[in-house]
């Protein structure tokens, strides 16, 4: 019996995982590679001669020329953190291997951590998988649609005048036979000119064939030098836009992640970053095993994010 190529592929598994970062020791030498590719770089002055200056696990590099002292975690997303570094370990291997998403609660679970802890690492790895998307743009054919997070409040209005929706944008590139290669998903401020155009010139290549539904706002596309070809879908369902077959699918999926893992999301506050993991995943969804390793890098490269940041929510959002 033919099984699907991707669905079947080969994962990292829990033992393959220890032997590679079952120590403090390893984890602290991955994380070094994964942020100095070619060696220890001053963060402070760029020079690569250096001295250690603490023995353990995470060691302190100390700059000849500058005289400046930095750790493996220090200026990354680890920043600060009391944590064993086995620890955001395990949890990168749990998030990145969930196909379906992993929650806060079952991250605390598996982890051994208080549920507040669980939270903000979850965050953290959310918001570096962010990061990375954000510096991502869309090029070539793209199909695009409206969606919204949340549901109608009891006595509230239903569909696009909903108080409780929080509406976003989900765009997919295409490859030439017409397969899916990388997908955008954005909470917009509302599905107006201006927010639409607004989300082309930041996540659209100019040149693109974007196709959409008849909603008037999506002819803002063309702001950002990209041709739009409206299609007015009227009643018509799912099953019968197969011209929008893969947005639809992809959609179809995060509403499964969204109802099964996450129950009780702020979905305008931290929908952001829910979205944008959700698409990482999807866009690395060929190489599975890769993908512990690509967000160790993400996590070694991007921004410090104290908990006080990560409550205000994710800054690259709401169009």
């Amino acid at each position: 019996m033919s099984s699907h190529k991707i669905q079947f592929q080969r994962g990292m598994s829990i033992p393959e995982f220890l032997r590679h970062f079952g120590t403090e020791a390893q984890c602290a030498e991955a994380l070094k590679r994964a942020r100095w590719p070619k060696g220890f770089h001053c963060p402070r002055c760029d020079g690569q001669r250096h001295y250690l200056v603490a023995q353990g696990a995470r060691k302190l590099f100390q700059c000849i020329g500058c005289r400046h002292q930095a750790s493996v975690t220090a200026g990354t997303m680890m920043e600060h953190s009391k944590l064993p570094l086995t620890t955001w370990f395990l949890a990168i291997h749990l998030i990145s291997q969930a196909k379906t998403g992993i929650s806060a609660l079952a991250l605390k679970r598996d982890l051994g951590v208080s549920y507040p802890t669980a939270w903000l690492l979850h965050q953290k790895i959310n918001r570096a998988m962010a990061e990375q998307e954000a510096a991502q743009l869309l090029d070539g054919a793209v199909q695009l649609d409206d969606a919204y997070l949340g549901g109608e409040r009891a006595g509230g209005k239903s569909g696009r005048g909903s108080e409780n929706k929080v509406p976003f944008v989900a765009a997919l590139s295409l490859d030439e036979a017409g397969g899916p290669t990388h997908l955008k998903l954005d909470l917009v401020s509302g599905f107006t000119s201006q927010a639409i155009g607004q989300w082309a010139k930041a996540r659209l290549k100019p040149g693109c064939v974007v196709l959409s539904d008849g909603l008037g706002c999506f002819a803002a596309v063309t702001e950002a030098g990209c041709i739009h070809l409206p299609r007015v879908v009227g009643t018509l369902k799912p099953k019968d836009l197969p011209e929008f077959k893969w947005v639809n699918t992809v959609l179809g999926n995060l509403k499964t992640t969204l109802a099964g893992a996450f129950h009780a999301l702020k979905y305008r506050k931290y929908g952001q970053t829910y979205l944008a993991a959700f698409a990482y995943r999807f866009n690395r969804r060929f190489d599975l095993r890769g993908l512990v390793a690509s967000l160790i890098v993400d996590l070694a490269r991007g921004k410090p994010a104290p908990e006080k940041v990560v409550r205000r929510g994710f800054a690259d959002a709401g169009f």
